[in-house]
């Protein structure tokens, strides 16, 4: 302890700050390095709940002493990742999360005190948070909230009133419900409740938006919405078969065609007889026969005397009945009873226009070309004509209408003569500007070669630029230089190096050296021509250096 002291005292009050500050900066960093562990070891439990869910979550890990953290507004809970399995198999035992609302577990208790209202409310809630569990299996909804009205019956007929039902969704961020995805929430929602038909749903995303329309189709007759969507789907559906069969005998742009489809809306029973006068069978036949014979019947006064004993016998009449036969037989004329159930959106007429392209080729007039259209033959034009009446059901007593043209179209008429083939052994032209455009953009080799020639012609512009300093300085160098130069590449260097070294050769007690290179003739000259005009040469080197310091 007197050591440490000892050197706490030996230490400047600047090194005693200095190691505080860096004591607190390593237990702020062991601190905050340790905080960071234990966070960053938090999983997501379940995401995406809702307020129900995530407090009975939370009352469950409270009681069982975990850990746990809350993010994102209270939607997600986060548990230690060596629990997170072992917590989402307990909450599955309980039944966590619900996903929404209360299902049909709200039943699971028998409650028998419970009045019959509080039983409808609560087969409501049911139906409900059901439905709300179903929507939100959908991928792109993130959350769910539905609510339906069962229908009111009544004794009178004004006071009844159709179930209803509408659907909240809040969708993922980026997703979006097709208008299939909408029809089947519709139809999910109606299928679950009884008497609740698919218009009667409405769907609304969060930012308010209707995403279900209902079409409906006026009992007036008026085309409604519903009516053209129709319309105009048939119409596509035909035109399509009309392209898919001429295409591969005309060509995609050698005709155009034009079609209007008229429905009939309505729809209801029929229901027929029709009597044929012409035929006739029997519906009942009877016949009735009498035979002959004799009948006797009683005689005398009627009364009390001729009952009485002793009275005088009564003689028998007799009579005689002739045979008799008797037939009826009942006819009836043939009848036909037909009962005919008629389907919304039959067609009732169909209308239908083809405009079918000419051909052209060209004829040699003069140094010209002469345009000539050949329009299809009466043969190609039945035949187009019975390919379309075969493919889309054409009917004659329908009172469709089909008409087949032909006048040539404004790019036939606009086209261009082709070009003439060179003739054998002539020179071919030199392309113009646009057909060598065209040629290049025609095949992406030729594009790839011309773009290197252009690169390599901008190469050796820009090394013939940075040489061109050095080439006005040989032209400032002075005449004795540029002589010097001509000497040395006319003379050789033979007859140079015996011509500057003659002298020498007198005065030299060696014998005669190597001839001078080629460059050492030059610096000799130059040497020379400096010793004759120093100042010449001096303001060479002057104006040498100012170009080298502003290049």
């Amino acid at each position: 302890m007197g050591q440490v002291k000892k050197l706490y005292n030996l230490l400047s009050p600047v090194q005693r700050w200095s190691i505080a500050l860096c004591g607190i900066l390593i237990a702020v960093g062991i601190a905050w390095f340790t905080h960071w562990e234990r966070e960053g070891s938090f999983r997501p439990l379940f995401a995406s709940l809702s307020a129900e869910d995530a407090g009975a979550i939370v009352q469950k890990l409270k009681e069982s002493s975990v850990d746990y953290r809350i993010s994102s507004n209270g939607s997600v809970v986060l548990v230690p990742e060596a629990k997170v399995a072992e917590l989402r198999l307990e909450m599955a035992g309980l039944g966590l999360p619900k996903t929404g609302r209360i299902g049909f577990e709200i039943f699971d208790k028998t409650n028998f005190g419970i009045t019959d209202f509080a039983e409808h409310v609560n087969y409501r809630r049911a139906i409900e948070g059901e439905l709300e569990r179903s929507i939100m299996s959908i991928n792109e909804v993130e959350q769910a909230r539905v609510h339906v009205t069962f229908p009111k019956d009544s004794v009178f007929v004004d006071a009844r009133e159709p179930a209803k039902a509408s659907v909240l969704v809040r969708l993922r961020v980026g997703a979006s419900l097709q208008p299939q995805n909408v029809a089947a929430i519709t139809h999910l929602v109606s299928s679950a409740v009884e008497g609740l038909a698919p218009t009667a749903v409405s769907v609304v995303d969060m930012q308010g938006n209707l995403l279900s329309r209902p079409k409906k189709i006026s009992a007036d007759g008026d085309m409604s919405e519903a009516a053209l969507d129709y319309q105009q789907k048939l119409e596509h559906e035909i035109q399509a078969k009309i392209s898919s069969t001429l295409e591969p005998l005309l060509g995609p742009d050698k005709f155009r065609t034009a079609l209007s489809v008229e429905c009939d809306m309505t729809s209801g029973e029929q229901s027929d007889e029709i009597l044929d006068p012409t035929k006739s069978v029997m519906v009942s036949s009877q016949r009735t026969e009498d035979a002959s014979g004799t009948v006797t019947s009683a005689s005398g006064q009627p009364g009390v005397a001729a009952n009485l004993p002793n009275a005088p016998a009564q003689q028998p009449a007799t009579s005689r009945n002739p045979s008799r036969r008797t037939e009826n037989v009942a006819y009836q004329s043939s009848r036909t009873l037909r009962h005919i159930r008629l389907q919304q959106g039959a067609i009732k007429r169909l209308s239908i226009a083809i405009l079918v392209d000419q051909a052209v080729h060209w004829e040699k007039e003069g140094s010209h070309q002469k345009r000539v259209l050949v329009p299809p033959s009466a043969d190609e034009l039945k035949t187009i004509h019975d390919l379309v009446a075969t493919a889309v059901g054409f009917e004659t007593q329908r009172g469709d209408q089909l008409m087949v043209e032909t006048l040539p179209f404004d790019s036939t008429m606009n086209s261009t003569p082709p070009e003439q083939l060179p003739a054998p052994g002539a020179k071919p032209a030199k392309p113009t500007p646009a057909a060598f455009l065209d040629l290049l953009k025609s095949n992406p080799v030729y594009m790839y070669g011309a773009g290197g020639v252009l690169l390599v012609i901008v190469l050796a512009g820009i090394l013939l630029l940075r040489r061109r300093p050095r080439r006005m300085e040989v032209m400032a160098a002075p005449a004795a230089l540029r002589e010097a130069a001509e000497v040395a590449d006319s003379v050789s260097l033979s007859n140079a190096a015996a011509g500057l070294s003659a002298a020498a050769v007198e005065h030299a007690p060696e014998p005669a050296q190597l001839p001078p290179t080629r460059m050492e003739v030059i610096t000799a000259q130059l040497r020379d021509s400096v010793t004759r005009d120093g100042e010449l040469w001096a303001s060479v080197m002057k104006s040498w250096l100012a170009e080298e310091d502003n290049p």
